[in-house]
């Protein structure tokens, strides 16, 4: 008959050693006593257990990233504020948006009617009726834009400035005491020279600037335009559309080596005013100084 092994309930089995034993207490709460003990000295308040807040997602320009909603309210605070300023100056401006919207709605909502599915093409409608309008919008708010700053110093300047696309705009590279100016753009077409003034003196700075620019740009086309209403000359509101029309002859490359040069170039920037002077509003004493030279 074989005996059976005795047993002994108070040894500890493999088991409870390994959850149990002083080896395996260390490796499991050691890095956490530590962390606990370094917060408690450095807080005087118990951790809370938790993960360490994200870094802001960045954009392309190095700035964090805005949502979707804020962008959204960004952009309708901007409408809001583009419309109240524009209906002041042009108070026909809701009729021909309310008559914009009716009449493309109306179009829509009379194809409906004919196919025999009005309710059906009814939101349609509205939204083309809403980008109709919007679209009368944009174009008085442009030429109200433009009738205010027009003949004003600086305007050619503040035109430039905010066209689309790859364009390097330097304002007021030559100027007169009367506050006749010449701005320098650099684009896929070449370097234009853009004046803005007297045209007998706007032209002699060009002429001037020309000759500086040659020397460093070598072979690449140099435009000049004369901003005004006489004949040669290019109107304030059209001067966008005319510029962003020239040929395009330069690479992007050579676009940006050419950037390279012209700023090596230098000189000294003429006292004109970067963009046009508000309306209603006086001029500073430099500006008035300015002036009476």
């Amino acid at each position: 008959m074989a005996r059976s092994k005795p047993t002994d309930s108070t040894a500890p089995s493999g088991r409870g050693k390994a959850a149990t034993g002083p080896g395996s207490r260390g490796r499991t709460t050691g890095g956490a006593t530590a962390a606990s003990a370094v917060g408690a000295a450095g807080t005087g308040k118990a951790p809370k257990a938790g993960k360490a807040p994200k870094a802001p997602k960045l954009g392309k320009d190095g700035q964090p990233k805005v949502g979707r909603l804020k962008r959204f309210g960004n952009q309708a605070r901007m409408i809001k504020q583009a419309y109240s300023l524009t209906a002041k100056n042009d108070p026909k401006l809701p009729w021909f948006m309310l008559i914009a919207f009716v009449v493309v709605a109306g179009l829509i909502e009379l194809v409906a009617i004919l196919f025999g599915a009005p309710f059906l093409f009814l939101p349609i409608a509205i939204v083309l009726g809403l980008l109709a309008a919007m679209i009368v919008f944009g174009r008085r708010a442009q030429g109200s834009a433009y009738r205010q700053v027009e003949g004003q110093p600086g305007a050619a300047a503040w035109v430039l400035e905010g066209m689309r696309g790859d364009w390097r705009v330097s304002s007021g590279v030559a100027g007169t005491a009367q506050l006749d100016s010449v701005h320098r753009v650099l684009g896929r077409p070449g370097v234009i020279l853009v004046g803005e003034g007297s045209p007998t003196r706007v032209r002699g700075l060009i002429a001037q600037e020309k000759k500086k620019i040659a020397r460093v740009v070598g072979d690449t086309p140099i435009y000049d335009i004369t901003v005004g209403d006489e004949e040669g000359q290019v109107p304030l509101r059209k001067l966008s559309t005319h510029v962003m029309k020239l040929p395009r002859n330069l690479s992007a490359g050579e676009v940006n080596t050419l950037g390279r040069r012209l700023a090596a170039l230098g000189g000294a920037r003429m006292p004109v005013p970067g963009g046009p002077l508000p309306g209603g509003r006086q001029m500073t004493v430099s500006q008035r100084q300015v002036r009476r030279r």
